[in-house]
């Protein structure tokens, strides 16, 4: 059982609701990433999601776009989050990591080394923000050799075909985004969330 599947057995056992918490690697500085994720871990967070910086954040609003623009100009792509996540992972070892960005940076790098890199400095799930789940069979049952959750996207778009592909290969959780367009838009509907969730948990 990954450390995220024991997370929320815990949660369910406990009859409450996770806390999952993002923030943009090397934002506001290199050097404060890792004192932000204990922090994190120390104020309750059940899960930490790590954003990767990138260039071109397609999916994201101004805030974390220029948080992933700042991290770029100081040094840190993806081979220094994976040293963020080793050295948080040096006094932590039960809070779950999820590195959440997008495929390019994982694509240079080589998905064979990522994966094995990525496992060995502790991180726990990969949400890749454009793998669509048809095109990344093999992506996600390289994530599972490793002991990793191959984590995916479901919009209130989602059809009942992409809903079954995510349930096919996602683990640990299913990140649902609620509400179309960016990140950080202001008009979310919380009642179409709630209505949205059923069938979502029924695959």
């Amino acid at each position: 059982m990954s450390r995220i599947q024991a997370r929320f057995e815990r949660l369910r056992g406990q009859g409450r609701t996770g806390l999952i918490p993002y923030v943009t690697a090397g934002y506001p500085s290199p050097q404060s990433t890792v004192p932000l994720m204990h922090a994190l871990a120390q104020a309750g967070a059940d899960v930490i999601e790590l954003g990767v910086p990138f260039s071109d954040p397609m999916a994201d609003g101004p805030v974390i776009q220029r948080a992933a623009e700042r991290a770029i100009e100081l040094g840190v792509g993806l081979p220094e989050c994976l040293q963020f996540v080793a050295q948080f992972r040096r006094d932590d070892a039960h809070t779950p990591v999820v590195l959440m960005g997008y495929a390019n940076p994982i694509e240079r790098m080589g998905i064979e080394r990522f994966a094995q890199d990525a496992a060995r400095s502790g991180v726990d799930g990969v949400l890749v923000v454009d793998y669509p789940p048809e095109e990344c069979i093999e992506f996600a049952a390289r994530l599972r050799r490793d002991g990793m959750d191959p984590i995916f996207l479901l919009a209130p778009t989602s059809t009942e075909r992409r809903m079954e592909q995510v349930a096919q290969v996602a683990g640990g959780y299913v990140y649902y985004v609620s509400l179309t367009g960016i990140t950080g838009a202001g008009h979310l509907d919380v009642a179409a969330v709630a209505a949205r969730l059923p069938a979502i948990r029924a695959r």
